[in-house]
């Protein structure tokens, strides 16, 4: 461990400023220019480590290192040999653009640490030999004197000695949704990182106010650093659909190898067929074995998919992703903005006379304020109102599409939106009654206080907002004259905040008119409490929705936040989620791995998480094989965003480590933007497998028909160019047809797929199996059947394509119902990509049958009208067989493959 690690590993934030120094060895005059260059060279610089990753060449070519990807190469160098050069191109084409688009999505864990070196600040101002001095944040080491103040990004981790004011914007570290105001008195040692009110930490960035602060902790040691650490420590996640993938291509390419050794053994020793002959047989079946058109229907079905996720407000930036929504069982998201609205709104008035009910949400000024369910516009209301209104720094802005937005602290902006519920004219109010001078809000304070002349008065008054503790003990009276009901209100307001409510208490006070000024000292304890405000950050309406949409599609959903326990209980419950544990992030440090699945079990709502607890979390739940997706914006979230099966990442407040660190990025914040890629997400895992669903059968048709030629001895029924030119045509237009399916019905009400179930599930094979029976068998009708007619074996093997075409056109329409009923007009008209897909294929056959090109090329000839019948009859009575067989399921009660 080097020295700067050490230093970092103190717990700072529980030593008291003198022992601090000490263990420092610094002092308030900061630095001197000597010793600080003499622990640059022992600490090091303030900065990440920048190693030396792999090179772009050799992360290309690792791009081949797949047994699919082998698989169609070999594919593509038999067409070579063949000499069909164009399918070949399309072949090699397929392997080109998967290994592109790996190639591009690689580099994310490299992209995400970049991100977070961004977050560090580039200088930084020092005290040194007693003067000020502006660095290079790089330079920066232990025990130097750093000067913060509004709008700074803090280059260190600091031990505060010194605080004005301070407010720091700790979401990107903590997840905390509101500035956290800060102070130089020691923490409890065991205080979560949100909880360290001494303490600022690199790359967090000052809201208000100024500081003073030792660094305690530089580069790599710092709490930003320790993340990037993290980030370059959690490897990479296979998605459910390249691990399915890989299964395929190892039973495809065990399939290819012991079929082809065993028909060439038997084709040369048993049947005595010569050498030549044989290794022509066995590319044929080779050629009709291998699913050419997977790869590039998958991409493109994954490609559409995310075409439509994006309309739905979710980007992709790894194509395989979009399955893996399909397959998730877990979602661990974040709190503020994802599941709330991230807009301060005061919900409930507490009032001498009773409580008064807010409506309306986030800052756009709509709802009403009633008490028991009447208008609650009195006096009382009116002079909290006019409170909220003046003592206060804030400004309300309206956007675009009627959008509104705060400028300055969102608590003040929920103030300002519930004057103006209340009628009050900000513009007017503060022109009529002007502010003389004020008292800014600060931690030790706990208020903030502003004096105001009051329009065709003898008196002017004094506003007071703040905690409600603070506030009461500078009042005598409450509205009204009364005395002021301490115990009264003091219940009043626990109540509020056992709801996670944040409680701020209002008053004022008369002062003669011709006070100009307003000092700590003067306001003494002769305010009228006026009431209180209790607000909250309101869960978003379509999120509640969307939750529960999830539960019911069998979804997990664990909300995992930087706020309070009961602020995090209190959005649980209105979410539906089980929040009466809620699970902290120091009770986490004290459970071993049994411990934390069986108390994980109990809960989903995580407070006071730390980015090492978030990687507990996913490790514990994927544990228990579930499928992890997880939600984050801020540089703390970036290593549980790498380490989940899918990492969303928040668009609008997510930070450039998150969105780089992320499979899928939402544009809205919106957690309903969740559900709707999960519900996409199975649409195309389901579109995937009806693509299967349907090559497959027409591969092993294929490979069944050569294989019954060898062992029977007869002529081939297909060469190897008529089997490449039928897989590659259908998969160009039947298969790509089933990427634009629509969902299947019910697709939400399904539980999730088990996140090691193989593609090919026994209920898919048995289809699979029982369709290539049907194929075979019609195929070999055809081919015997025009043997005994012409005895022209062109003719037969022309006739064997188009009744592989034809059936797989029927067959089109089996497949985009895995058990429902094919036999409606939705069937047919549901998907117009079908209807053209079919279009395209006849004419590509006619073309195939009739044209002296293809003829010359392909070795097909002219059929007769008793052939197109026979194909046609064929390909019905197979498309009935195969309905015929999914009423079997239905009446089994199976409704997916």
């Amino acid at each position: 461990m080097s020295e700067t690690e050490r230093h970092a590993k103190q717990p700072w934030h529980a030593m008291r400023i003198d022992d601090v120094a000490h263990s420092l060895e610094t002092s308030p005059d900061g630095l001197s220019r000597q010793e600080a260059a003499d622990r640059l060279s022992r600490y090091g610089p303030n900065a990440l480590a920048q190693e030396t990753g792999t090179s772009a060449f050799r992360r290309f070519l690792l791009q081949f290192h797949n047994l699919l990807i082998y698989v169609l190469l070999a594919a593509g160098l038999v067409t070579v040999w063949l000499q069909d050069y164009v399918d070949a191109a399309v072949i090699f084409g397929v392997v080109l653009i998967n290994a592109v688009i790996g190639f591009v999505q690689e580099g994310k864990a490299e992209h995400a640490l970049e991100a977070v070196r961004a977050m560090l600040a580039s200088h930084a101002n020092v005290l040194r030999d007693g003067q000020r001095a502006a660095i290079d944040a790089a330079d920066l080491v232990p025990g130097d004197l750093v000067l913060i103040e509004s709008g700074d990004r803090v280059p260190a981790d600091l031990r505060l000695i010194q605080t004005r004011n301070l407010n720091i914007d700790e979401a990107a570290l903590t997840g905390e949704s509101l500035p956290v105001a800060k102070q130089v008195e020691k923490a409890d040692s065991a205080a979560a990182l949100g909880d360290r009110h001494c303490m600022a930490y690199a790359g967090t960035v000052v809201e208000v106010g100024q500081a003073l602060g030792w660094v305690v902790a530089t580069g790599v040691a710092s709490e930003m650093g320790q993340i990037g650490q993290l980030v370059k420590r959690v490897g990479v996640v296979d998605t459910p659909l390249t691990r399915r993938l890989a299964q395929l291509a190892r039973q495809v390419t065990l399939f290819i190898l012991v079929v082809c050794a065993l028909t060439f053994a038997y084709g040369w020793w048993a049947a005595t067929m010569g050498p030549l002959e044989m290794f022509l047989a066995v590319v044929g079946l080779a050629v009709s074995a291998i699913p050419e058109g997977l790869p590039a229907v998958v991409t493109i079905t994954l490609a559409i998919g995310t075409a439509a996720m994006a309309s739905r407000q979710a980007v992709v930036r790894r194509l395989p992703s979009v399955e893996s929504l399909g397959s998730v069982s877990v979602i661990c998201t974040d709190k503020t903005g994802t599941l709330t609205r991230n807009e301060m709104t005061v919900v409930q008035l507490l009032l001498p006379d009773g409580d008064a009910s807010v409506s309306g949400v986030g800052y756009e000024p709509q709802g009403q304020i009633e008490l028991e369910n009447r208008p609650a516009l009195s006096e009382q209301t009116a002079a909290l109102a006019r409170c909220a209104a003046l003592c206060n720094d804030a400004q309300l802005q309206e956007m675009a599409g009627g959008l509104w937005s705060v400028a300055g602290d969102p608590t003040e902006g929920a103030l300002l939106t519930l004057a103006l519920k209340a009628g009050v004219s900000l513009e007017k109010i503060r022109h009529e009654w002007s502010r003389v001078d004020n008292i800014p809000f600060e931690s030790e304070r706990q208020y903030m206080a502003t004096l105001h002349r009051v329009p065709g008065a003898d008196h002017a008054i004094v506003m007071l907002k703040g905690s409600p503790e603070r506030i009461m003990a500078m009042c005598e009276t409450q509205a009204g004259g009364a005395p002021l009901e301490r115990e009264q209100w003091l219940r009043r307001m626990d109540e509020a905040a056992s709801e996670g409510w944040r409680v701020l208490a209002l008053a004022q006070a008369r002062v003669p008119a011709s006070q100009a000024d307003i000092s700590a000292e003067s306001l003494g304890q002769s305010f009228e409490l006026l009431g209180m405000a209790a607000m909250m950050d309101p869960p978003r309406p379509e999120a509640m929705i969307a939750v529960a949409e999830s539960l019911s599609a069998g979804v997990r959903v664990v909300m995992i936040t930087g706020d309070h326990a009961v602020t995090a209980a209190a959005i649980g419950r209105r979410m539906g989620l089980r929040a009466g544990e809620v699970l902290s992030g120091v009770e986490i440090d004290s459970l071993d791995e049994r411990q934390l699945k069986e108390r994980l079990a109990r809960t989903d709502v995580v407070a006071r998480a730390s980015p090492e607890h978030k990687l507990r979390l996913i490790s514990a739940l994927q544990s228990q094989g579930r499928l992890v997706a997880m939600t984050g914006d801020g540089v703390n979230d970036a290593p549980a965003l790498k380490a989940a099966d899918v990492g969303v990442a928040m668009g609008l407040r997510g930070t450039d480590a998150a969105r780089e660190a992320a499979d899928l990025v939402l544009t809205d914040d919106n957690f309903a933007s969740i559900t709707s890629a999960v519900r996409e997400g199975r649409r195309v895992f389901d579109n995937i497998k009806k693509t299967l669903l349907f090559i497959l059968p027409t591969n092993g048709g294929e490979a069944g028909l050569i294989l019954l030629a060898v062992f029977a001895g007869w002529a081939m029924p297909m060469t190897a160019g008529q089997i490449l030119w039928i897989n590659m045509v259908t998969s160009v237009t039947l298969d790509l047809s089933l990427a634009f399916e629509k969902a299947e019905h019910g697709i939400m009400r399904r539980p999730p797929r088990p996140a090691r179930e193989s593609l090919i599930t026994p209920l898919l094979f048995g289809r699979l199996a029982y369709v290539t029976g049907l194929m075979l068998a019609a195929t070999w009708i055809v081919f015997e059947y025009e043997m005994s007619r012409h005895n022209d074996l062109a003719v037969a093997r022309t006739a064997v394509v188009n009744m592989l075409a034809v059936s797989e056109m029927f067959y089109l329409f089996n497949v985009r119902r895995f058990t429902a009923s094919g036999l409606t007009w939705e069937t047919l008209y549901g998907n117009r990509m079908a209807v053209w897909a079919c279009l395209v294929t006849l004419v590509l056959q006619l073309l195939f049958t009739y044209a002296p090109p293809m003829q010359a090329l392909f070795g097909s000839a002219p059929l007769d009208w008793d052939s197109w019948g026979l194909i046609l009859g064929l390909a019905v009575l197979k498309f009935l067989a195969v309905e015929a067989e999914k009423a079997v399921l239905r009446w089994r009660g199976v409704h997916y493959l």
